[in-house]
């Protein structure tokens, strides 16, 4: 008896009609863009009343915001919990139907728990409220309707009801997951704007990120220090200088005086412009041919204000110096680059 070893066939490609995808895909940008026009006219005249309530509960708020819901709307709760508290606001995430079985023991009195349901009628989250608003916590709900469970019991409703999902079948959450997290985002800056949360919070809260790095980088974060720092005397020869360029692998090099003190700098621009008028370099003083009062940063100073002083001035390398103009450091705008600062 023979066995057939060959690898099973591969399914077929099936053609995508290009101008039919294309009218189902602005359709659905269109339905979503409309729904967030619509939400934002009902925050106008005595729409927008809501809209403050829930804010100004929300910063007052002395415990975390508890943002829960379920499927669909759970996804979108997890990531307002998240723009919240990356954003100033202490927030976290609890699923709704982990909440009936232990969970709800996150939530105290002094928070504020966010339920979203469109329909606003989600079992899950109407069995934990009633016990939620015995506990002390106040209610925001996020329903489409004013007159659903979830809207009746809270103490601030917020409306996102849409004309219609972008589904065809008007079944899946769409337009109106779409319309639930712009609120969350639109929440979450009216309470950056009201804490005056600016960019240094922002780094705290994103020390990995770009702009963490930016703000929370020091100088003495990425200079280089001890015998790494490329320095002679300033009766130092040219040849010399020269040598301490070449060993450091800084392309320049620091000249101080008998206490340590910057009194200039060397680089390997300045030899190009003395190798047409120098024959030996051994006869040079490196005092002849520095720059003096060289540029220079202090350790305490952020590290993109180096990288903005390199810029401005269109140079590769600074001098760290501290307060006496004594020498500690050095930095390359590569140890900027490694550090990612830029």
């Amino acid at each position: 008896m023979s066995v057939n070893h060959a690898p099973p066939a591969a399914p077929a490609t099936v053609a995508v009609d290009a101008e039919r995808a294309l009218k189902f895909g602005r359709e659905t940008l269109q339905i979503e863009a409309d729904a967030l026009l619509a939400l934002k006219q009902r925050m106008s005249g005595d729409g927008a009343a809501p809209f403050v309530k829930a804010t100004q509960l929300l910063l007052n708020c002395h415990g975390r915001v508890v943002i829960s819901g379920i499927g669909k709307s759970g996804h979108i709760a997890r990531k307002i919990a998240a723009t919240l508290a990356s954003t100033g606001t202490p927030a976290l995430f609890v699923h709704a139907a982990e909440a009936s079985h232990g969970d709800l023991g996150m939530i105290t009195a002094d928070d504020a728990l966010i339920a979203i349901s469109y329909s606003g009628e989600a079992g899950e989250l109407v069995s934990i409220v009633p016990i939620v608003k015995r506990m002390g916590a106040k209610l925001i709900s996020i329903t489409g309707s004013d007159t659903s469970t979830l809207a009746t019991l809270s103490d601030v409703h917020l409306n996102v009801h849409v004309d219609k999902e972008a589904c065809p079948l008007n079944l899946a959450p769409t337009a109106s997951t779409t319309a639930t997290l712009a609120l969350g985002d639109a929440l979450a800056m009216a309470l950056l704007d009201a804490r005056g949360f600016g960019e240094d919070d922002f780094a705290r809260s994103h020390p990995g990120g770009a702009l963490g790095r930016r703000l929370l980088t020091h100088v003495r974060d990425v200079m280089r220090t001890g015998d790494a720092i490329p320095k002679v005397g300033e009766d130092a020869t040219l040849y010399a200088a020269l040598l301490e360029v070449s060993r450091k692998g800084m392309a320049m090099t620091a000249i101080v005086d008998d206490q340590n003190r910057a009194i200039g700098v060397f680089t390997d621009g300045d030899l190009r412009r003395l190798i047409e008028n120098v024959q030996d370099f051994s006869t040079v003083s490196i005092a002849e041919v520095m720059h003096r009062n060289p540029r220079s940063v202090q350790p305490e100073q952020l590290a993109v204000e180096a990288v903005e002083l390199m810029e401005e001035f269109r140079i590769n390398q600074l001098l760290v110096t501290d307060a006496n103009g004594t020498l500690v450091g050095a930095l390359h705008i590569h140890d900027l680059t490694r550090a990612k600062v830029i």
